[in-house]
């Protein structure tokens, strides 16, 4: 479902600007972790697998979405996460204790192993560790997340002149591009420093009809401030949309920071991917609370 923004700077600068609504999708598993999901989970079954095993963080929303996936399809989940000092807090924290009421079993590994996780000696140790399991990347990321990913733009987006989605670990996009149409831009607004993403979008995208706005990460991934905290909450107020503060809010602030800007011409067709993330927010809120910053309504 695409929703249309309406909004005093879009009417100034001749801008039609829509989102589409993938948080809508299902009320666990939404946004690009459904999409990034359903191919993996085919193949998983096709396969008889009975376990997932991915990766993730103390927020991951892709943690949150496989042990809902798990429960709704039939899978035992098992996540890797990092930071051992999580394990005596974890009941504390939204996202994991989440995953664990929907079965998930979670293993709590160092910042150090968990830079190793990819590494065939750690993965090893996992397959002698737990029975047989369908691995799914940290993110979610593989071939079959893109293929999902490509099913995002429908028929009537072929009208829109720009594509914008938040860039985590570039499956989301790459689907984007190569569905996406002759005369569409696909704008990607990374949520992490840094410039290995073009390459790892390069992997998976058949197209060069993108680019990445790297001015808006607030410092980085989940580094958040009062503007970027303010401008939420009052786009919610606004246009009844919520946004979560590591991804779709900062998406949203940059593309209206273009328009401001005069970066798309009068009279384009702008359409932005809201891709989920909203289970983060109570975590997010914790930390905000303890560094005594406004919450996100």
């Amino acid at each position: 479902m695409n929703q249309e923004i309406i909004l005093d700077i879009l009417r100034q600068k001749n801008i039609r600007l829509e989102i589409k609504r993938e948080d809508l999708l299902h009320p666990l598993i939404s946004g690009n972790k459904f999409r990034k999901l359903k191919y993996n989970l085919l193949e998983a079954k096709e396969k008889n697998h009975h376990t997932l095993l991915t990766f993730g963080g103390a927020y991951s929303n892709h943690i949150a979405a496989t042990a809902a996936a798990g429960r709704a399809y039939g899978f035992a989940t098992i996540g890797v996460i990092r930071g051992e000092e999580l394990r005596e807090k974890a009941d504390e924290n939204p996202t994991l204790s989440f995953a664990r009421k929907e079965g998930m079993k979670l293993k709590f590994i160092s910042r150090s192993d968990f830079r190793r996780k990819d590494t065939p000696e750690f993965q090893e140790k996992l397959w002698e560790e737990y029975e047989p399991f369908y691995l799914l990347p940290e993110g979610g990321t593989n071939r079959l997340a893109v293929k999902g990913c490509e099913e995002i733009l429908e028929t009537g987006d072929t009208g829109f002149d720009y594509i914008c989605c938040a860039v985590g670990t570039g499956g989301t996009i790459a689907g984007l591009i190569n569905s996406s149409g002759e005369n569409q831009e696909i704008l990607g607004f990374p949520a992490l420093k840094g410039d290995f993403l073009t390459d790892d979008i390069r992997k998976f995208a058949q197209k060069d009809n993108w680019r990445l706005q790297n001015e808006f990460h607030f410092g980085g991934y989940a580094r958040v401030n009062e503007d970027l905290i303010r401008f939420i909450n009052d786009f919610r107020q606004k246009t009844g949309v919520p946004l979560d503060p590591v991804y779709t809010g900062k998406m949203l602030y940059g593309i209206l920071k273009l328009i401001n800007n005069g970066y798309f011409k009068s009279g384009s067709k702008v359409l932005a991917i809201h891709t989920g993330g909203l289970q983060g927010i109570p975590g997010m809120n914790t930390m905000l609370k303890n560094k005594k910053l406004p919450l996100i309504r």
